[in-house]
């Protein structure tokens, strides 16, 4: 915000006339971003999706290249089992005695079991493989998607921000003059209802008796024209300014 200096105080008509200009350059402000409608938005959107689609799709691989271990630890265990197995078979026609016999007929057991729990391993992720690979091609087919059309979004942006720019970069110096004109207090206040209404209209015309939707009594219209005070909507705190005032006052500007 500029700081200010003023030689002397200014009327509330000059006051009312400053807010109007003021006002009238933030309306022509807002116009142009409106211009640009929800491109913004709509990249900043594409730009979350493409980074988590980025990062399920490493997950996914990550896991994938896990399990791909698994099953050559399983592949492995699977094959040391059946050579144990072969080995105990082997012993058992050795043995002695029933105890030896039956040590290793628990050992080829346990490698049975192995066999069985690393078969299960395999099988499932063979199927989850089958799984990772048709969630990863739809997931890169998604984000070629999503990358020409952040491209399309941000080359649509870049255009109208070019056709925009020096008439925004106008606008905003206009804006640094006007606010010079207003008083400290109206300029905070200007501010805070800016902030406040979505349509951020701080500063309204008296037209047939209402303000931006709303009726004013028959005595604040009145104080509205003598342009004596500054009025403010008792429903939306917006200033309201005789409609005459307001036109005129726009008229004189080159904006």
């Amino acid at each position: 915000m500029a700081t200010k200096t003023k030689e002397q105080p200014s009327s509330t008509a000059d006051q009312l006339r400053a807010l109007i200009r003021l006002q009238h350059i933030d309306n022509r402000v807002d116009q142009i971003k409106k211009l640009r409608g929800d491109l913004p938005e709509d990249i900043r959107d594409l730009e979350d999706e493409k980074e988590g689609l980025e990062t399920r799709i490493e997950n996914i691989q990550n896991e994938k290249k896990e399990n791909e271990e698994r099953r050559s630890q399983a592949d492995k265990d699977m094959k040391e089992a059946e050579q144990l197995i072969k080995k105990y078979e082997e012993q058992q026609l050795q043995v002695r005695n029933n105890r030896e016999y039956d040590a290793l007929t628990k050992e080829i057991e346990a490698q049975k079991k192995r066999i069985e729990e690393a078969e299960q391993v395999m099988e499932e992720v063979d199927t989850a493989s089958e799984t990772y690979e048709d969630t990863i091609s739809e997931a890169q087919e998604r984000h070629s998607d999503l990358a020409n059309l952040l491209e399309e979004k941000k080359e649509e942006l870049d255009e109208v921000l070019e056709e925009t720019r020096q008439e925004q970069k106008a606008l905003e110096e206009k804006r640094e003059e006007a606010e010079e004109e207003v008083d400290d207090r109206y300029l905070r206040a200007y501010e805070r209802l800016r902030n406040r209404l979505r349509d951020g209209r701080a500063v309204v015309p008296l037209e047939r008796g209402a303000a931006a939707g709303f009726a004013v009594p028959p005595q604040r219209q009145m104080e509205i024209r003598q342009r004596k005070r500054i009025v403010a909507c008792e429903h939306t705190g917006r200033v309201i300014v005789d409609e005459e005032l307001y036109n005129n006052t726009i008229d004189d500007m080159d904006v």
